[in-house]
C-alpha cells in the first residue's frame, strides 16, 4: 500500500494542455518525547490521509519508532498495540535490574520489535529512514541508515540511566534526544526539499523560567520516608520487590528514581530542541498539546494519537502552501521562473 501511495504521489500531473509539474521531494522528522510520540501516528494517518506522503523519514527515539513502523509497513501493528496498553501491561515490558548499564534491561522490548520487524533492513525499506543516536564515548551524533531495524530503534530510544546502550557496528549508542531531538537536518541530508516537523515537546509550558529568589519553605516540612517493616521468609522477597518498585516509581509526593532521570532529560531535551529549531527551523512544525502527558503515560494512547491527529489538522493548510510553492515544472531549469502566460 505504502508503494502504491509514494506512486501516485509521484505521477501526480496537470491535465493535458497543461505543463506537467512534480511534488518537492517530502521529508517528515519525528521528535523524541516517550510516550508522547504516539501523536506521530496520529499526525501519519491525517497527512497520508490527505494525499501528503513523505518520501523520506527520519525519528529521534519513540519517532524512530513511529517512523520505522510506517516505514515497514507495520503502523497498524504498532497502534493497535498502543491502544491496547494498560497500566499493568505497562509494568510488564519494564525488566528492572539492578545490576548493568541501565534501570531496564530492554529485552522485553526488543522482542516486541523484532516479532514486528523481524530481521528487516533499513537499506531495504520502500524510502529513505534514518533514525538518530548519540555514542555514548563521545558524544558524536550518529545517523542510522542501514542495518538491522530492529538495532536502529533500539539505539535510538536508549534513555541514558534507564536502558541500557546498544551495540551497533562497534559503537555504543544511547538515545538520540541527546543531540537532535527532533532532526529537521537528518531529513534535509537525506534530500528533503520541504521538511515537516513534528515536536511533541514543545506545548511544556514553563520550562525555562528563571526563580531569581528561592530559599526556605514556607510550607509544611517534608514529609519522613516510610518506614519499611522488616519481613522473613518469602514475604521478605515480596517486601523487596514492592520496595524496588516504590524506589523506581516513587511514592507519597517524593519523586522516584526513574522520575528524577526522565524529567532531568526531559529538561535537557526541551533546551536543546529550542536551541537546533531555532538554527534551523522546519518548513512545518507540527507542535501537538500534550505537555501535560507524562513520558510513562503509555496508558493514554487514545486521548495521544487523538491530539496528533488535531494538530496535523491545524497545519494541512501550511503544509499544502509550501507544497504548490515549492512545486517546480518538469521542463523549468532550476533556479529560472517560469514566464506568465497570458
Amino acid at each position: 500500500m505504502l508503494e502504491n501511495l509514494i506512486g501516485f504521489r509521484q505521477r501526480d500531473r496537470i491535465e493535458s494542455g497543461a505543463i506537467a509539474t512534480r511534488r518537492p521531494v517530502l521529508g517528515l522528522a519525528l521528535g523524541g518525547g516517550a510516550a508522547r510520540g504516539f501523536a506521530h501516528i496520529g499526525i501519519l494517518r491525517t497527512l497520508i490521509a490527505n494525499g501528503i506522503v513523505p518520501d523520506i523519514v527520519v525519528g529521534t527515539s519513540i519517532g524512530a519508532v513511529v517512523g520505522a513502523s510506517y516505514a515497514a509497513g507495520h503502523l497498524d501493528t504498532l497502534e493497535q498495540w498502543a491502544r491496547g496498553l494498560l497500566p499493568r501491561n505497562i509494568f510488564g515490558y519494564l525488566d528492572i535490574r539492578l545490576n548493568g548499564s541501565g534501570l531496564i534491561g530492554g529485552a522485553k522490548l526488543a522482542t516486541q520489535l523484532e516479532a514486528a520487524f523481524g530481521n528487516t533492513l533499513v537499506d531495504d525499506l520502500p524510502l529513505k529512514f534514518a533514525s538518530v543516536a548519540t555514542e555514548i564515548n563521545t558524544g558524536h551524533e550518529i545517523w542510522i541508515t542501514n542495518g538491522k531495524l530492529v538495532d536502529a530503534v533500539r539505539a535510538s530510544y536508549a534513555l541514558p540511566g534507564i536502558f541500557e546502550p546498544v551495540l551497533v557496528g562497534e559503537r555504543w549508542l544511547v538515545d538520540g534526544a541527546l543531540v537532535n531531538p527532533v532532526p529537521v537536518s537528518v531529513a534535509r541530508a537525506l534530500g528533503a526539499e520541504i521538511v515537516i516537523a513534528c515536536n511533541v515537546s514543545t506545548d511544556v509550558f514553563g520550562h525555562g523560567t528563571i526563580i531569581s529568589a528561592h530559599g526556605r519553605s514556607t510550607g509544611p516540612d517534608e514529609p519522613a520516608a516510610e518506614p519499611i517493616p522488616e519481613k522473613r521468609g518469602f514475604g521478605k522477597l515480596f517486601s523487596a520487590e514492592k520496595t524496588v518498585k516504590r524506589e523506581f516509581f516513587g511514592s507519597g509526593g517524593r519523586p522516584g528514581i526513574s522520575t528524577v532521570m526522565v524529567e532531568a532529560f526531559n529538561i535537557m531535551q526541551d533546551r536543546i530542541t529550542r536551541a537546533r529549531l531555532a538554527g534551523d527551523p522546519p518548513d512545518v512544525l507540527i507542535s501537538p498539546r500534550v505537555g501535560k502527558i507524562g513520558w510513562f503515560d503509555f496508558h493514554h494512547a487514545n486521548d495521544i494519537i487523538a491530539h496528533g491527529t488535531r494538530a496535523a489538522e491545524r497545519n494541512l493548510e501550511s503544509i499544502q502552501e509550501a507544497i504548490n510553492l515549492l512545486s517546480p515544472t518538469e521542463n523549468q531549469t532550476p533556479g529560472t521562473a517560469q514566464s506568465a502566460q497570458p
